[in-house]
């Protein structure tokens, strides 16, 4: 019989509820055997179980009674793993930068309806891209430059866990089916080992309205996994993948651990796992790391 582990996360300004799902939980798995990852924080149930592990984790999620604690429920053997690939808009940072480009050209509204209705899976995200693209034409560059230093925050616990992960000899992938222009310097910023995303093309210091092909989406983020396993040579089980739209569904479900960050329905239906009450520390828990053990930039 093989066993799981059940890591419950909260902020931590929601101890109680954390004491409250964790009791919960010890009533149903048997016999568990709790683990304390960070005071009022974190915590690790490890149980063995015969049942399939979708069954499984949909049972303890509903134990939770909308408490506000994530739980993430896997294997235990293979938690800590060698691959980070992560999304970057709305995930990693708090904004879509598409949007916020938009913004300054007086189209903010027109063009956050088509990105929405891309994450939620409505439409085809390559057309969705190109369409708000166009809208961008003549829009000077340096907007980028405003747009990095005015709107763009990064997600709480993001930089820890990157940089606890390499310091534990893991590789980072930020791959976006945003723009290189965000995603080189937000990488960066961060501390991944490397960047992907989508280029913009410019004329003479403005954007011409256009991107150049093939787009990275759903297909290419699939990829550019995959691409990582062969290099690193490493199983997918090794693997952490996060993201919150429709077009992170296909890493999602490749990776050894799928996680949906605040995610879309259809997208946290389909993952592993999914986070919406914790910051990016939850996905160093669910590794077992503990407090003490993050590793902070200078």
């Amino acid at each position: 019989m093989p066993d799981y582990v059940a890591t419950y996360i909260t902020r931590p300004d929601q101890a109680p509820a954390l004491a409250a799902a964790l009791a919960e939980a010890t009533e149903l798995v048997a016999p568990p055997h709790v683990e304390e990852l960070a005071p009022d924080e974190a915590a690790d149930i490890v149980f063995p179980s015969d049942e399939d592990l979708p069954v499984l984790r949909r049972r303890l999620y509903a134990a939770l009674s909308g408490r506000p604690v994530d739980v993430v429920v896997q294997p235990l053997a293979g938690r800590r793993k060698r691959l980070l690939i992560a999304d970057m808009d709305s995930t990693m940072i708090g904004q879509e930068c598409i949007d916020e480009l938009a913004d300054f050209a007086g189209l903010g509204p027109r063009v956050a309806a088509i990105t929405e209705r891309a994450m939620q899976g409505e439409i085809a995200f390559e057309p969705a891209l190109r369409e708000r693209v166009a809208l961008l034409r003549d829009l000077p560059l340096d907007t980028v430059d405003r747009v990095l230093t005015e709107r763009i925050r990064l997600t709480p616990g993001g930089r820890d866990l990157v940089w606890t992960m390499r310091a534990n000899g893991a590789h980072t992938l930020l791959v976006s089916g945003g723009f290189n222009v965000f995603a080189e310097p937000l990488a960066a910023k961060i501390g991944f080992n490397e960047a992907r995303a989508n280029r913009l093309l410019t004329d003479r210091g403005r954007f011409t309205g256009e991107v150049a092909e093939p787009i990275l989406g759903r297909t290419a983020k699939l990829a550019a996994l995959e691409d990582a396993i062969i290099r690193g040579n490493l199983d997918a089980d090794e693997t952490l993948a996060v993201g919150d739209g429709a077009n992170d569904l296909a890493m999602i479900g490749r990776a050894g651990l799928g996680v949906a960050w605040r995610a879309k329905p259809m997208v946290a239906a389909a993952a592993d796992a999914r986070i919406d009450h914790s910051d990016l520390t939850a996905l160093l828990y669910a590794q077992g790391y503990r407090r003490n053990e993050f590793v902070s930039p200078a």
